[in-house]
Order: C-alpha cells, then structure tokens, then sequence
C-alpha cells in the first residue's frame, strides 16, 4: 500500500467518525456521502489495481546470445495483453547486469487483447558473461493510491567477446618459415603435407576428393594429410596481477549518425588497461591464426589455470573467444614461471606468442632456454608506462634482440593492426 492509499483511508475514517457524531441531518448526511466515495474509490483504486498485471504475456528474445567489445547487441521485447480489461498504464524495470543496457520503460494504455512490441539495441563496451533479466512488471490504479508487481523470471545469457582487429601481416620468428617437416602421423584436417590417397568413407569431406584418381579408379578417392607440428602457435597472455597497469574508465560514445542507423559504434576505443590491451591481442592473434588453419592453444593464469590445447577451426577459436570473455588480471604467477611449467609440454616446432606487460628479464632467459629446445618465440610487449607505470618496455627489448626473439611494443592508444606488424630491436 502506497503512502497516498494510507491517507485516503485515514480520511475515510475520520469522516465516518464525523458522520456518527456530528449533530445535524444535513452535515451528517455530507459526511456519509463523502465515506461512501472514499471507500468506493479505495475498492476500485484497489480492484484495478489488481487486474493492471494479470492476464500479462512478457517475453524478451535477444537477437543472438554472442556478441563482441564494440558491436551491438539487440534484443527484441513484448507485452500482451490477454485479458479483456484494459490496462491504464504499465511500467517494466529491467534486471539485466550488462553495462549501459537501458530496456525498462513505461508503456501507455494497452487495450484488450492488444500487443507492444519494441527493440533495444545496446552497445557492449565491456567482455564479459552478463545475464539479460529478470524483468519485473509494475501496474497500478488511475489514482496513483495501489502498485502491484509482476516479476518475469526468465533470463538469458549473453557473451560478450573481446574486442578483435583484423590483422594483415604479424611479427614471426626470423629465419623460420610457416611451414616445416612433416611427422608421420595422419590427421583429419586438411594441411600442406599429401601423404597420399585411399578410397572414400562415409563421412569424408567432399573437398577431400581427388578427382584425378577418382576419375581414373572409376570410384571416388580421397586425399590422407600429415600434421604438420610447426602449424601450432600457443599465445601466452600474462594475466599476473602485479605487472598490470592503467585505470579502469567508463567508455564515451561519441555518435557519428543517429543512434537508430548505427551498426557500430562510432570509434573503438579499448579500455585503457594493459589487461584489456592483453585480452585484445590474445583474440585478434587467435583469429589471425585460426583463418590461416593453423592450430591455436592459449595458456594464461587469471582466476585459475586455463590451457586451451592446439586445435583449427571455428570452435576452437570459439573456445579461446569464451575463455578471454571472462579472464581477469587476478593471476599470481610471473611469467617466468609460467613459461618454465607450460613450455616442457610443447615439442619441438612450436611457435610462442607471448602477450605480457612485465619488464622482468626473467621470463626472457625462460624464453631464451624454450628456444634452445627448439620452440620459437614471438613477444608483444604492453609498454607499461604509457598505461601510468613507472617503468617501460625499452629495458627488454634489448634483451630479446640478444635472444633473437621478434617484439612488437605497443602502447596505449596505437593502432593495434599496425603495432603487431611492426618489429623492434632487430
């Protein structure tokens, strides 16, 4: 009961009370007439009320359930009215936890069997698993004195990946090529490496056809593949919470054309912390490979340990996308230690992406050893000072160019497909 509904029933008792007391016919006959419509507009008030949230439908259907730092994400809402009770007026507060989502509203009259339907498009500025709901419905009288709530606890959930760029060219390791010596092991993905042909199975893709032997066996024959182990890249993203810098900020969108033509927002801009910078590179680097059919895997300590093991294709990049959705800078291992652990489980052939704001020379004597066992390794360096550490990224790239290892330093604010083509120190 609202405070408004308190007084009115205050006021309907006193002027009972004044009925019943006061002398007169004509004063007492006023006051009983003024009772009956206070207690006649509570009944109603209360009445209407209650039939302002039955008889409602709610459903909310998100137009896809992954979505991306920098897009949008749209979700598509409606109210109906079942009964043959019209309802005044209906307001529907959203619960949803993704940032800058803005789906409550008040609706206007909804007649008899009628539907509203609208749409709400949001753009996501910050990764991350959010649920969309619950919604609670809240109706109430034309005089304002009773609220009644309907609570919708249907809910979704909705993935918001990191933010990717589309990279052309990136760092690799010098003298190296993409390709290497082929191991006698046979694999069902198609690689460089033929190592021969023998009759189709149900199951086999058709763009495994050898169409020269099939024409000439009159039967269909496909191609067997080789794995080819120097394919694998492993991105190292340090997710250690002490080499971390920069500040958390509440993104500004700056429109460019109205809000109802956008697709995208205007400008991308990252949150200007090295972890986000990290997560960032760690995704755009995992497509890059992932379009070129190289086996990606993705080491890196935040709330815990995550190894995603070398896979091609779209769901393993979903995976590594999944994974960098929710990964926090809450790591307590150093680099180093890191690389000493996960680096004895790769063989040989290998190429390391190691993603990492630290200026500790130690992970770069770790590195130095892995390249000795024969992996390879690629460093991208968060230029910490440009985040508002003290210390910079210039200590280190002398040490890796020592090492024969390719650098890519990037500081806040780069244009990231051009930073992660361009190599330092050698």
């Amino acid at each position: 009961m609202k405070q408004q509904a308190f007084v009115v029933m205050i006021l309907c008792v006193v002027s009972l009370i004044a009925a019943l007391t006061v002398p007169g016919e004509t004063g007492r006959v006023l006051l009983y007439k003024l009772t009956y419509l206070l207690a006649g507009i509570l009944v109603v008030s209360y009445l209407w009320s209650w039939s302002s949230v039955r008889w409602l439908e709610f459903t909310r259907r998100p137009r896809t359930r992954r979505s991306e730092v920098g897009k949008f994400i749209e979700e598509r809402f409606q109210v109906r009215n079942r009964g043959l009770i019209p309802k005044l007026w209906m307001e529907i507060q959203d619960h949803s936890d993704l940032p800058g989502h803005h789906a409550s509203r008040v609706l206007s009259t909804l007649g008899a069997r009628q539907r509203r339907k609208w749409t709400v498009k949001t753009a996501c500025w910050q990764r991350g698993c959010f649920t969309l709901g619950p919604a609670t419905l809240l109706g109430g009288d034309p005089f304002g004195l009773f609220q009644k709530r309907l609570q919708v606890e249907d809910t979704s959930t909705l993935v918001v990946y990191p933010a990717m760029v589309d990279l052309t060219t990136f760092a690799q390791p010098l003298g190296q090529l993409p390709g290497g010596d082929a191991v006698r092991r046979r694999t069902h993905y198609i690689t460089t490496n033929v190592a021969g042909v023998r009759d189709y199975a149900p199951g086999d893709s058709f763009n495994r056809i050898h169409w020269p032997s099939t024409a000439r066996k009159e039967r269909l024959i496909v191609k067997e593949f080789e794995l080819d182990p120097t394919a694998d890249v492993w991105i190292f993203l340090d997710m250690d919470a002490r080499v971390q810098g920069g500040q958390r900020e509440e993104p500004i969108i700056e429109p460019e054309v109205p809000a109802l033509l956008r697709t995208r927002p205007a400008r991308l801009r990252l949150m200007p912390t090295t972890e986000e910078y990290g997560v960032t590179i760690a995704a755009s680097l995992a497509r890059h490979f992932s379009v070129r059919e190289r086996a990606v895997g993705l080491v890196t300590y935040g709330q815990r340990r995550e190894v995603l093991q070398a896979d091609r294709g779209e769901r393993q990049l979903a995976k590594i996308l999944e994974t960098l959705a929710v990964i926090q800078a809450q790591g307590r291992s150093p680099l180093a230690q890191v690389l000493a652990v996960e680096g004895k489980y790769l063989r040989q052939g290998t190429t390391l992406v190691i993603i990492t704001p630290s200026t500790d020379r130690h992970w770069v004597l770790v590195a130095r050893d892995l390249t000795r066992r024969g992996l390879r390794s690629t460093a991208v360096l968060l230029d910490a000072r440009s985040f508002g550490c003290d210390t910079g990224a210039e200590a280190l790239v002398g040490e890796l160019a020592v090492s024969r290892i390719p650098a890519c330093v990037v500081h806040r604010d780069d244009d990231l497909k051009v930073a992660l083509s361009r190599q330092v120190g050698l």
